[in-house]
């Protein structure tokens, strides 16, 4: 893309774009085997603005090897837990000492907007330096029979980690995984998405500044049939963690259970938002506006279908369509964009078809189309979609876009079924007054967490998963820290030996 379409779109770029991404194995950036690349579009203009190395088993392989000996051959897993904890906290403040620039880079890879994409740069470095602390504090179960025995549990790192990041908030969510990991003495391959390598490509000068040692971190990028299968398949990995769509977990589900390793898969989901009438209505409308349509909707625990009680229903859906019609659409750069573009023209033409169906399937109150002044790149209105049917296709499937649907009911039975009326079961939101309520319906909720009268405000202590197709496992806290590590139960005789006796009879 050149500089005078940028000019004439009025979309900005970054200063000091690479031409090209490689891969970073054993401490060196290196091309694909094969040479094999990819083009990278810029989701504003759908150009391609560079090149990166395209992964296959080959690649795999040479970071798998480099990983494998970082761990059998190098210091990083024998490290005393506070000698890990300085490297992560200097991960963290060089991330937080860059984070403007992560974020200009994350936003013009990825079409979030640049004041969304600062915030998730900074939760990055918060990312570190929390299993920096965690691993410090971190204390082990010990159970005592007096006089007679002591058993304690040991903690052992497990090996190479295989690591498989989405392209939404890709940078954060590299360090949701690479935090834990690094922190409990792992080593790690990691394949980032393919519509958006460019913040990943940073990781390696920041860990290398960093002084973490050569090999414990390795980055193959590519795409998922290729490179994310080879990880998967390897036999030198024993555990994988997994972020993204549904189908993509179960086919992984599938290649990875002859090696029969460690999973962990955050998947995708349909999250309701359930809005009693004794609710605070303004508050409601808020929070539901900012759960669908913050980070373009491009979120897993978007709340992008609205259960709202018939007594106050046609007030809140004249309420949301109108805020909804005031969501700021721009470009990702400007500090006063609310949603800016889709990821890539594959996902701005999914999204596309759902309002197209939308159409048929419910009331369009707000939206629905590509966002005005934009003529060109993956810019979607906020669309919101009333009386809404529980058997519609917007209401049950994932549209992982700034799309949302909202349906009556008449009574907590009905919103409780209505909510689990759905295969997906990541997240809820309730609202209402009523504190008996309140836990009630958050306790037969299908869904791996739930947040009363509030948007999605996360505490990192807190297991972070879903059930049914939502997901395999919970990360989070104490979570990441069980998934990371192998937990070895010790036994020791403190008294006299008590065994029974074999072989000595008359």
């Amino acid at each position: 893309m050149t500089d005078a379409t940028a000019q004439a779109t009025g979309h900005r770029l970054p200063a000091e774009l690479p031409d090209r991404i490689q891969h970073y194995i054993d401490g060196a950036f290196v091309d694909s085997v094969d040479g094999d690349t990819f083009d990278v579009l810029d989701p504003v203009t759908n150009q391609a603005y560079l090149q990166a190395a395209s992964g296959k088993k080959a690649d795999i392989d040479a970071a798998v090897a480099a990983a494998r000996r970082a761990f059998t051959q190098g210091p990083w897993p024998r490290m005393l837990p506070r000698e890990r904890s300085r490297v992560l906290h200097r991960i963290a403040d060089l991330v937080e000492s860059r984070d403007r620039r992560l974020a200009e880079l994350e936003s013009f890879d990825s079409g979030l907007p640049i004041s969304q994409a600062l915030g998730q740069a900074r939760r990055a470095a918060e990312n570190f330096r929390f299993f920096a602390d965690l691993i410090v504090a971190q204390a082990d179960d010990t159970y005592k029979v007096p006089g007679r025995q002591i058993n304690y549990v040991n903690r052992k790192p497990i090996g190479v980690a295989g690591l498989i990041t989405p392209w939404n908030t890709p940078f954060m969510l590299e360090s949701w995984k690479l935090g834990p990991a690094l922190a409990t003495g792992n080593t790690v391959v990691l394949k980032p998405a393919e519509f958006t390598p460019l913040s990943a490509s940073l990781w390696a000068g920041i860990f290398e500044e960093a002084g973490l040692p050569q090999g414990v971190f390795n980055l193959v990028n590519g795409f998922g049939e290729e490179a994310g299968d080879a990880l998967v398949k390897h036999p030198d990995v024993p555990l994988i963690s997994f972020t993204g769509e549904s189908s993509t977990g179960a086919l992984i589900f599938g290649n990875a259970a002859p090696y029969l390793k460690g999973l962990s898969m955050e998947l995708g989901g349909k999250s309701p938002a359930v809005v009693f009438a004794d609710a605070d209505l303004d508050a409601a409308v808020d929070a539901t506006i900012f759960g669908v349509f913050s980070l373009n909707g491009e979120r897993c625990t978007a709340g992008s279908r609205i259960l709202v009680q018939r007594e106050i229903y046609d007030e809140f859906v004249d309420k949301y369509a109108e805020q909804a019609k005031r969501v700021r659409v721009g470009y990702p750069h400007e500090e006063t964009t609310e949603v800016g573009s889709l990821v890539h023209p594959e996902h701005y033409d999914k999204v596309m078809s759902y309002v197209e169906l939308g159409k048929t399937e419910g009331r369009l109150v707000a939206g629905g189309g590509r966002a005005e002044g934009f003529d060109t790149g993956n810019f979607v209105a906020p669309t919101v979609f009333a009386d809404v049917s529980p058997d519609a296709r917007i209401f049950q499937e994932e549209i992982f876009g700034p799309v949302v649907a909202i349906t009556p009911f008449d009574t907590d039975e009905e919103a409780l079924a209505l909510a689990n009326n759905t295969k997906y079961g990541l997240a809820a939101y309730i609202w209402t007054s009523d504190l008996k309520r309140a836990h009630n319906f958050s306790q037969a909720v299908e869904a791996g967490m739930v947040w009363l009268n509030s948007n999605n405000v996360r505490d990192l202590r807190t297991p972070f998963g879903g059930v049914k197709a939502s997901g395999l496992g919970h990360e989070g806290g104490y979570r990441s820290i069980d998934f990371y590590t192998d937990q070895q139960a010790v036994h020791i005789t403190l008294g006299e030996v008590h065994n029974p006796t074999f072989g000595k009879q008359d």
